[in-house]
């Protein structure tokens, strides 16, 4: 069974959604992009690049997010995205490509300026309609590998030109 158009689209631009709300930190509209049992399943990197840890509802996934916040600012740059009709009517899944950039202010890198936390990862999704809107029913993120770099300067958060 094969997703139409219509459901590719809006599949689509959920996963944009949840790439900008993250950026913009907007984690009252993140966590609405989730069915209300949700599940997001994270890596612990450096030391597992794997999902190890389950938030399971939108309160718990809302203070894993809550995370973004300690951050400067962030970037997510869907690389790819997939999407397959589910196993039952009303499901899909999906493998999304993803660059995460995180910028930090603590000294990271050998000059002692800023630096940004690159993640090269997949989310693996399984998507669920929910008040006729389709929504995230779990998502894990998967860390191919990380890096970090300098940089250079950083837009202010109050409209810096």
């Amino acid at each position: 069974m094969t997703l139409d158009t219509a459901d590719a689209v809006a599949l689509s631009d959920l996963v944009a959604r949840y790439a900008l709300y993250a950026d913009q930190r907007d984690i009252p509209r993140l966590i609405h992009l989730f069915t209300p049992d949700g599940v997001l399943v994270l890596p612990d990197p450096p030391r597992a690049l794997g999902p190890v840890g389950t938030r399971t509802g939108r309160d718990e996934i809302a203070g894993a997010m809550a995370a973004l916040r300690d951050l400067t600012m962030t970037f997510h740059a869907i690389a790819g995205q997939v999407f397959d009709a589910g196993p039952e009517p009303g499901t899909a899944t999906g493998a999304v490509a993803c660059v995460a950039h995180h910028l930090s202010s603590r000294p990271s890198v050998p000059d002692g300026g800023p630096s940004d936390l690159v993640w090269h990862l997949r989310y693996a999704d399984t998507y669920r309609r929910h008040d006729g809107a389709w929504r995230i029913a779990r998502r894990e993120v998967r860390i191919d590998w990380i890096e970090t770099r300098p940089v250079r300067r950083v837009r202010g958060r109050e409209g810096e030109r």
